[in-house]
């Protein structure tokens, strides 16, 4: 077959009216293959240092990587500065969006978009070429009437909470099915006024690397836990180990767990996303719709707001996602509400256990109407400030902490506070090996964070799901080969730390430095209950951690990557 990875770019400058294409620099394909590596050399080179988020000047870049086209376990990136952090974003979202934007840009790897339209504005992507036309009509559509406006075109769109600016707002795709979540990238796509990005042509007609995927997966560990449950079981994991974010952040256990795990997701699941041995998530029915409930909506809409009723939370999140929120940050954002009103903090009562409340308060959020909704739509950090509130729920880099209590592992508090984009358990999740292998070594701890984290920024760079990369190992070399990219597993690991180190310095040029690799307060005292009760993060261990990690990366005191780092990677002209 007569294929060949995509090489070019198309420019997309929404001020001008005007859409170009140009050739991707040889050397950065070489060096950064394409998804997250592309996207992340695109806005390092192309924005300019202190830019607003939400100005016209923010770069946000739409990335494939070589295999993101060619199998459903396929991701796009969403790359650009967070307006909820200030720091590099990027955010991934699978289903049909990126084979459909594959085969809509045919040899465009990428969609670099700048400045702000006078409306709302669709870019429309077929044929290898892209168009801007007027979605004015469509100003205030949620994001699954946004998606059926399109007909059978692969949409990604954002809802009110994007064009209402809210700095958690997400990229939404499959009628919310999908999102491109954490940090606010559908913020970013409303102050452009880009409410959606359309996608008409089928899949690109490539190799057959689903096949190699699936063969891959089907009889592997992580294959058989997504077939049988999916990211829900997370709910019952991290409930067993004591890291079940509950109630706030005040207890690491649920005494709700089961009602809202993959128990009561079985019992209440009309069918599955799809076939195959990665068949993805449960599609439940709420109010009489549809809705796939990730780990995420039942640890932060459940367990974290204390609602133990699994068709309560599933439709809190089908809110979330219709309203294009991230269901993790308006989860936390709905807990620290309720925190500061029984703190005395609120002239209302917000209170746990209470789907009603969080309802309304999320829909507040998402439309910015009320003086409280529009605290919180800024995040927990800016919302604290705002209030003079304590910050009972503990972020890093401005991001509320996800999934998993970091008091029941170390290694997960060291993968937080490093993590690239602020809190995020997608980068490393170390919790997963450290509770079944019990005492680790701190060399250990930080070896597991630093690989993990250079594998799935590879990973994202090829255009791979990082469920797909636990699967087996040095599986991107062998899939590249399958599509003409000639690479070795070592090279492409090396790839994995040069997109970590890279980003690293975009964050260090915003101002980021070790002061923000930290902890909050919040976890120095010891969790209350279950497996972890009386364990709290140990000041002065978690500091040697961070040193040996920037020890291991080649980084200076301050998290700084070295001259000889940046020149064995490649990346002295940085």
């Amino acid at each position: 077959m007569d294929w060949t990875p995509p090489d070019r770019v198309l420019r997309v400058d929404l001020s001008a009216g005007r859409v170009d294409s140009e050739p991707v620099p040889d050397e950065w394909l070489d060096r950064y293959v394409g998804g997250k590596g592309l996207g992340a050399r695109y806005l390092r080179s192309e924005l300019p240092a202190g830019t607003d988020p939400l100005a016209p000047g923010n770069v946000l870049v739409f990335a494939l990587g070589p295999l993101s086209g060619l199998t459903e376990n396929g991701r796009y990136a969403a790359v650009t500065k967070s307006p909820l952090t200030g720091a590099f974003l990027d955010s991934y979202a699978g289903g049909s969006f990126p084979r459909r934007l594959a085969g809509s840009l045919g040899d465009h790897a990428a969609v670099v978009v700048t400045g702000r339209a006078s409306e709302p504005t669709a870019l429309v992507v077929s044929d290898g070429d892209a168009r801007l036309e007027s979605a004015a009509s469509l100003a205030g559509a949620d994001t699954v009437a946004t998606d059926d406006a399109y007909g059978d075109a692969a949409v990604a769109c954002i809802g009110p909470a994007g064009e209402h600016r809210v700095s958690y707002a997400t990229i939404a795709s499959d009628g919310g099915d999908h999102h491109a979540g954490r940090g606010g990238a559908g913020a970013v796509m409303g102050a452009k006024n880009l409410k959606a990005v359309v996608a008409k042509d089928a899949p690109p007609d490539g190799p057959d690397v689903d096949a190699l995927v699936e063969d891959a997966v089907r009889d592997s560990a992580v294959g058989r836990w997504q077939a049988a449950s999916e990211t829900l079981e997370t709910v019952d994991f991290a409930n067993e180990v004591g890291g079940l974010p509950t109630r706030g952040w005040q207890a690491g256990t649920f005494d709700g767990a089961d009602d809202i795990g993959i128990a009561a997701a079985r019992e209440a699941a009309v069918g599955r996303e799809r076939n195959g041995p990665t068949p993805g998530g449960f599609r439940v029915e709420t109010n009489g719709e549809h809705s796939v409930p990730r780990g995420a909506t039942p640890i932060s809409l459940g367990a974290g707001l204390g609602i133990d009723d699994f068709d309560a939370v599933a439709a809190l999140g089908a809110l979330c996602d219709r309203l294009g929120l991230d269901v993790i940050t308006a989860g936390n954002a709905v807990a620290f509400a309720a925190r500061s009103s029984d703190a005395g903090y609120l002239d209302r009562r917000v209170d746990f256990g209470d789907p009603e409340v969080a309802r309304d308060l999320i829909r507040e959020v998402a439309a910015r109407d009320t003086d409280l909704g529009d605290a919180l739509a800024d995040g927990v950090a800016d919302a604290a400030e705002h209030l003079g509130a304590d910050e009972y729920v503990p972020t890093v880099k401005a991001m509320e902490l996800p999934a998993y209590d970091p008091r029941a592992a170390p290694a997960m508090a060291l993968a937080y506070a490093t993590s690239d984009r602020g809190a995020c358990h997608r980068r490393a999740r170390p919790i997963e090996e450290e509770a079944v292998a019990g005492d680790w070594t701190d060399e250990q701890r930080v070896a597991a964070v630093v690989e993990e984290q250079n594998r799935r920024s590879a990973l994202w760079s090829i255009g791979l799901d990082d469920f797909v990369g636990d699967a087996f190992d040095d599986v991107g070399a062998s899939l590249l080969s399958a599509v003409g990219i000639d690479t070795t597993p070592d090279r492409l690991r090396e790839t994995g730390e040069r997109v970590w180190t890279l980003v690293r310095l975009f964050n260090v040029r915003e101002g980021f430095d070790r002061a923000d690799d930290s902890l909050p307060a919040a976890l120095t005292s010891p969790l209350p209950d279950g497996p972890a009760s009386g364990v709290a993060i140990d000041p002065a261990h978690f500091e040697s951690l961070l040193d040996s990690y920037y020890d291991r990366r080649g980084w200076d005191a301050a998290g700084v990557p070295t001259a000889a780092t940046r020149e064995r990677l490649g990346l002295t002209d940085l």
